[in-house]
This record gives C-alpha cells, structure tokens and sequence, in this order.
C-alpha cells in the first residue's frame, strides 16, 4: 500500500515538474548548456592573421622585432626564416621558438607578446556607441559596454544583454544581467571570447 502510495507520489512530482518546464519553455527558448553560466577564466584563445606580436630574443637583443601574421599564417624571423604562428597560442609559439634558437643563441629564451590583435567583439543596442571594440586582452562583457559608451541613460535594459557566440558553425545565444555590475555590487565577471555579439535591450515602458 506504502509502494502504490510513493509511487503515485513520485508520478504526480514528476508530472509537475514537466507542466512547470512546459511552461518555462513556452515563455522563452531555453539557455544553450555550451555557454557556461559565469566563466571566470578566459581560455587562451589561438592567433591568427592580422595579429601582431612582439618578438623579444633574451640571447640576443638586435633580433628583436615586431611582426604581423600574414595572411598566409606566417612571420619571417632572424636566422631560420618563415615560421607559423597563426592557430597557436602565445604560449606555443614562444616554446617552439625557444627551441629553434637553442642551437643558435647561448641564451635561447625567447619572450612573445601580443601587440595588437585583428580580433574585436561587437557591442549594439541601448549603448552610447555601437560597433567594434578590439579584442586586444581578456574582456568582461560588462567592460566591453563601457568601451562602447555604456548603458542609455533610461533606455538601455542592463537586465537583458543578449550574447551572440558562434560556436561549431552554430550561432547560441545567452542572456546576461548586468545591472548587479551597474549598482557597483560585487559580481563574478563573465568573459568574452573573439568577434562575440553583445545586444543591449532596450527597456519597455
């Protein structure tokens, strides 16, 4: 009798809970599970053409120079000529490079920065100044905002900032409440990756 009685317990919950999501998913499209919620961290992203790095021979000063990834993928460097740089990380380039150099400089260390990148992140809506902000370092979607002029005074909607990512040739998307960040509270920051959308909803009076 105990077993009938949980049983039909357990399948009224159950049947709750499907109504309850039913309903959730009747008012909005549900989050893409791919896009974390608050990524505190932002993974080392890949160089491409356009970038421009800063080459740095510790062994040996006269060698250092800046250089752009050509379109090709490619930067030509003292002594070993061509080398690919594009769909490394700055970390993989300066080991390779270090490497190379062991045979050639007494102090092979070889230090790589990025001068500029080609990446941007695009910032629309409610905000003092649509378009590109470059992607030049680890960027909050809050600063990125700030960087485009920030939220319309009584427009822009700080609770409902719409992020665009292509990811695997598929365009998610991932609402943002940024009005804690807004009122100065402490918050847990949410990082962008390159040539992400952001849209700033505007309010509904």
């Amino acid at each position: 009798m105990n077993h009938s009685r949980t049983h039909l317990q357990a399948s009224a919950s159950i049947a709750l809970l499907l109504a309850l999501l039913s309903g959730l998913t009747g008012c909005r499209a549900p989050q893409p599970s791919s896009i974390p919620d608050r990524p505190t961290a932002v993974v080392s992203e890949v160089l491409g053409p356009g970038d421009a790095l800063h080459v740095t021979f510790i062994g040996n000063r006269d060698f250092d120079q800046s250089q752009r990834i050509r379109s090709d993928g490619k930067i030509s460097l003292p002594t070993i000529g061509e080398y690919r740089a594009a769909g490394k990380t700055l970390s993989t380039v300066q080991g390779e490079l270090s490497g190379v150099y062991k045979k050639q400089l007494q102090n092979a260390e070889v230090v790589v920065s990025l001068e500029g990148s080609a990446a941007v992140v695009y910032v629309i809506g409610a905000v003092g100044k649509s378009g590109s902000v470059p992607f030049t370092r680890p960027i909050t979607a809050f600063e990125a905002i700030m960087e485009a002029g920030g939220f319309q005074p009584g427009l822009a909607n700080p609770k409902k900032v719409i992020l665009v990512r292509n990811v695997d040739g598929k365009q998610l998307t991932k609402v943002l409440d940024l009005s804690p960040a807004l009122k100065g509270k402490t918050t847990t920051p949410f990082y962008l990756k390159p040539y992400d959308t952001l849209q700033v909803t505007e309010r509904f009076f």
